[in-house]
């Protein structure tokens, strides 16, 4: 079995805020990263940063977006969400949120409540999904994924768990429904313990490392808020953690489609860009 070549390895490409509350560092498209890491799109690392008792509200405000797909891990904190489509919802440490925004979708993204109220540490991931061409204009969706809902596996030889949020691991399949193959898994590594994990030939593959210190493949290490990318060929990459590490894994199958992105919108020509700014200036994806 052939091991999956490093591509490289990046640390944070920028450090900005989103909104007044959410202090990220992103790890692509920044580095260059655009269309080898197919079909993910961004990826922001939120915090961990403590936030004050506070009786304001804290987040990003009314937005839009389109032809994408947002997915929001919580690690710590507690995030409110509400969208021109009716959907509401809140999840805490260790829920996810995977929103199909597709033809178009207005939302904001809050710190919760009683969150702000007292006050306390905000840590979350945020990634983009691309969607085909042929989904970029269906229907939005969304789903509320809870810890509890998310199936967990015990790693070979105790080194480990694994939580599985999309896809398939060891016979076991995550709850978001995607409309590309993607793997998507929550690890938590005990130090000194290793593991090897297995990917379909072909697809794009990368690690970002939240938490702790690994080596890769027995080569190279990966750092604290740094991410791996990996090549398509190959099956399988071996991961020891050098002291307890935490890390998010993303696997999916390339879309081989032209990519036209605008600040909050991706499709595929700048035509459906300028159309898209328009729906939205015209009111066509709704408003909060």
């Amino acid at each position: 079995m052939v091991a999956k070549n490093i591509i490289g390895i990046y640390k944070s490409g920028s450090t900005h805020w989103v909104g007044d509350g959410f202090h990220v560092r992103n790890l692509f498209p920044s580095n260059d990263l655009d269309e080898q890491i197919s079909p993910f799109l961004l990826l922001d690392y939120a915090g961990p940063s403590f936030f004050p008792p506070s009786t304001q509200s804290h987040g990003v405000g009314e937005h839009p977006h389109r032809g994408f797909e947002t997915v929001t891990i919580v690690y710590q904190g507690s995030v409110a969400h509400r969208d021109s489509a009716g959907n509401r919802g809140v999840i805490g440490p260790g829920d996810v949120q995977w929103m199909t925004a597709a033809s178009g979708i207005v939302h904001e993204e809050m710190h919760e409540k009683a969150f702000a109220q007292h006050g306390g540490m905000m840590e979350m991931v945020q990634l983009w999904v691309n969607l085909p061409k042929e989904h970029k204009m269906s229907s939005p969706r969304y789903q509320t994924i809870l810890d509890s809902d998310i199936p967990r596996v015990a790693l070979a030889d105790e080194s480990g768990t694994l939580r599985i949020i999309a896809g398939k691991f060891s016979e076991k399949s995550g709850p978001a429904k995607t409309f590309t193959p993607i793997n998507l898994y929550d690890v938590r590594l005990k130090a000194g313990r290793s593991t090897a994990v297995l990917f379909p030939r072909g697809t794009t593959t990368a690690i970002f490392l939240l938490k702790g210190s690994i080596t890769l493949n027995g080569t190279q290490s990966l750092h604290e808020a740094q991410s791996a990318l990996f090549d398509l060929e190959g099956e399988h990459i071996s991961i020891t953690a050098n002291e307890e590490a935490a890390l998010l894994i993303l696997n999916g199958e390339p879309i081989k489609e032209p990519i036209a992105r605008y600040g909050p919108f991706v499709m595929n020509t700048r035509e459906e860009i300028v159309a898209a700014t328009r729906d939205y200036q015209a009111g066509k994806m709704g408003h909060l």
